[in-house]
């Protein structure tokens, strides 16, 4: 009788979170806000430097594939 009493008080308990989150709404500048620390913890191993160094190694990268394809070419 014990382990029912309480399985139902658990049940009733979770009913009765699921509704109170389920109706429970954050303002847009909160989910902005969680965005953006999120982008921030995704890339924070690259470093801040890293994006603007990002252009100059673009161009490289671009170059060196040129040249490859003409190495192979020949």
């Amino acid at each position: 009788m014990k382990v029912w009493l309480v399985s139902v008080a658990i049940l009733f308990v979770l009913a009765e979170v699921y509704i109170a989150i389920k109706d429970f709404i954050l303002p847009l500048p909160i989910y902005v806000l969680g965005g953006a620390i999120l982008a921030i913890a995704s890339n924070y191993d690259k470093g801040i430097m890293a994006l603007f160094r990002q252009e100059a190694t673009a161009d490289r990268d671009i170059i060196s594939q040129t040249a490859t394809l003409i190495e192979k070419r020949k």
